[in-house]
C-alpha cells in the first residue's frame, strides 16, 4: 500500500474506531493518524451559527475532513463585515498565507484570513487584523482556545511551507442547507447569502474547494483549485 492510499485508510478509520479500545488506545491511533497528515494541502470551512471550524487534508485529490473544533467566541451576530468597527467576523472566502502567520502573537498564534478581500474592497467595507487567533477573546476575530489553535496554525503552516501557496477559507453564515436557507430567507443578507451558497455546494458535492473570482462586485464560482493555483486578488495580510 503506497503512502497516499495508507493516509487514506487512516483518514477513514478516524470516525470508526473499535468501541473496545481503551483511551489511551484511541488517543495513541489519533495522534499517528494526524501526524501521518501533517504537511499535506489543507482547507478550512468556518459557519458561525454552528460555532465550528473543520480542517479538511487533501488526499488522493479529495479533501476529507480530519477534524471539527468549536469556536470559542466571534462578535457581531450573522452577516459580512462591513466596516472597521462594527465587530463582526467576516464572512465569504479568504485565503492565508505564510506573511500572515504570526506563531508570537499577542493572542497565542494567529492566521491572518486576508480582509478585506477584493470583494469586500470593490464594496466599500474596511477594517483589518481579522484573524483566526487563540486566547478565546474576539472583536471581529474567530476566536478558538490555545490548544486548538495551535494544532490547526500547525496543519495550516506546514502545508504552506511544503508548497501550497495559500489556504482557503471558506466562511458562511451557517451550513447553506436548502432549509436553513429558507429559515433565514427573511433577512436583508438573504443575497449575499446566495452568492456563497454555490461555493458551499460546489464543495459538498466534490470535496474540493471551489475556485472563487469577484466579478462586477460579485462572488462567482468557478472550476475547482488546483494545487499551488492563484486565485482571488486578496489583500495583502498583516500580523498581529
Amino acid at each position: 500500500m503506497n503512502k497516499a492510499r495508507l493516509i487514506f485508510a487512516l483518514l477513514l478509520c478516524l470516525p470508526l474506531m473499535s468501541c473496545t479500545s481503551t483511551a489511551s488506545e484511541q488517543t495513541e491511533n489519533v495522534s499517528l493518524q494526524k501526524h501521518q497528515t501533517l504537511g499535506l494541502p489543507v482547507y478550512v470551512q468556518i459557519f458561525k451559527e454552528e460555532r465550528v471550524l473543520e480542517l479538511y487534508v487533501k488526499v488522493q485529490n479529495k479533501y476529507q475532513l480530519l477534524e471539527t473544533y468549536p469556536i470559542c467566541k466571534f462578535s457581531g451576530g450573522l452577516g459580512p463585515k462591513q466596516q472597521q468597527g462594527d465587530l463582526k467576523s467576516p464572512e465569504g472566502f479568504y485565503q492565508a498565507t505564510l506573511n500572515g502567520l504570526n506563531p508570537s502573537s499577542q493572542y497565542y498564534k494567529s492566521i491572518n484570513l486576508g480582509y478585506p478581500n477584493s470583494y469586500d474592497r470593490a464594496h466599500g467595507y474596511s477594517g483589518n487584523y481579522l484573524m483566526v487567533h487563540g486566547d478565546c477573546r474576539s472583536v471581529g476575530c474567530y476566536a478558538m482556545t490555545d490548544k486548538y489553535i495551535h494544532e490547526i496554525y500547525a496543519y495550516v503552516e506546514s502545508a504552506l511551507r511544503r508548497g501550497q501557496s495559500s489556504v482557503e477559507f471558506g466562511i458562511y453564515p451557517f451550513r447553506m442547507t436548502a432549509a436553513n436557507m429558507d429559515r433565514h430567507r427573511n433577512s436583508g443578507y438573504q443575497a449575499f447569502w446566495k452568492e456563497l451558497k454555490p461555493g458551499y455546494d460546489y464543495f459538498e458535492k466534490n470535496k474540493v474547494p471551489p475556485q472563487v473570482t469577484v466579478n462586477n462586485g460579485q462572488y462567482v464560482i468557478n472550476r475547482p483549485l488546483s494545487f499551488g493555483a492563484p486565485t482571488l486578488d486578496y489583500a495583502l495580510t498583516e500580523m498581529k
